[in-house]
């Protein structure tokens, strides 16, 4: 008969705590592995342009190049003609070696493709890829944030946010919203009722907290407060969890009215004093509208007293918009182009 292995009291936490380390470790070698790789791709386009200006290279030299390195290093992927021209074109976009050491190097190669690719202007790439590092995106929702044109409606919406709280408090929330918001993943008409609208977020939710951005959390629909024996319900309510502060959504199915402002800056003291805790900081209200005019909403926000922006919603996306997207066939092309190079090009 087989003794029965009794374990330790702190046994399961300590193979947790063990399990946390080991995947810490390789965590930070796969970073370290990516960082000597960017550096070394960086350097061997940087070699490819000085040569091509130097001595005038042609592309059957780079066709050589890629030969040569990959019967010198089999084991070793990344040494095809493509790859090897992104590592010129990445030379080129960011010739400063300190600046590529200290900050490219923290995203991984195909991050730095993606921004070569997707981006014609040097400050448009560092947009992106300061917020990739921040936030942590993966190369699809860095993507996803590139074809959304997200760098154009960062902190666009009209809001009070000055009036309200000093800087950089205000500058802070103002980042925290855009305009217009992009909501053709829902699949509503653009004639859909405002609850109609309210069900699509809630059934693509994660979708929604994407387009709402990093650290929104949703905290429910058609929130029930109860003030004087009169029920009162609040279209949408999020919590983010970065900037510790409740976000209040109200949605109207059509153009902006003062009036909605006054009763959006209601619904945004509720949340401060039945729902806010003491640790949180001041509820923001988001009115979102399907058209607004600007002038017409800043003279509304100025004279409520709680935080809040207004923006708009669009159920498809607009032609300044949608010309950052690629057709279907561009779409599928590119699919089928990763496929076959991932096994080529992907880092050993």
């Amino acid at each position: 008969m087989r003794d029965v292995l009794v374990l330790p009291v702190d046994y399961a936490a300590w193979l947790t705590g063990i399990k946390q380390h080991v995947q810490n470790v390789q965590q930070r070698a796969v970073l370290a592995v990516n960082r000597e790789l960017v550096l070394l791709y960086w350097q061997i386009g940087r070699d490819i342009l000085e040569r091509q200006q130097a001595q005038g290279w042609g592309a059957k030299v780079i066709d050589q190049l890629a030969r040569d390195l990959t019967a010198a290093f089999p084991d070793m992927k990344g040494f095809s003609r493509r790859n090897l021209l992104y590592m010129r074109s990445f030379a080129d976009a960011w010739p400063e070696p300190t600046f590529v050491q200290e900050v490219l190097a923290q995203l991984p190669w195909y991050h730095q493709v993606t921004l070569l690719d997707k981006l014609k202007t040097r400050s448009d790439r560092e947009w992106y890829l300061a917020k990739a590092i921040e936030h942590g995106w993966s190369r699809n929702v860095m993507w996803h944030h590139i074809s959304t044109a997200l760098h154009l409606r960062s902190g666009n919406a009209v809001t009070n946010f000055e009036q309200r709280w000093p800087r950089p408090d205000s500058e802070l929330a103002q980042q925290t919203l855009k305009d217009p918001y992009l909501f053709d993943f829902l699949g509503v008409s653009e004639d859909a009722l405002e609850r109609d609208i309210e069900g699509a977020m809630v059934r693509h939710v994660t979708k929604l907290l994407m387009e709402l951005g990093e650290g929104f959390a949703f905290a429910g629909r058609q929130v029930h407060v109860e003030v004087a024996e009169e029920d009162f319900y609040i279209d949408l309510l999020f919590y983010n969890y970065r900037l510790h502060r409740f976000l209040v959504v109200e949605l109207k199915g059509g153009a902006f009215k003062p009036e909605h402002a006054g009763q959006l800056n209601f619904y945004v003291t509720l949340v401060d004093e039945r729902l806010k805790s003491a640790d949180d900081q001041p509820t923001i209200g988001l009115l979102l509208c399907k058209q607004q005019h600007r002038i017409v909403a800043e003279y509304a926000l100025r004279g409520m007293t709680q935080p809040i922006g207004m923006a708009e919603y669009k159920l498809q996306l607009p032609d300044d918009l949608a010309r950052y997207l690629p057709s279907i066939e561009q779409i599928e092309a590119e699919l089928q182009d990763e496929a076959a190079s991932d096994d080529e090009d992907a880092p050993a």
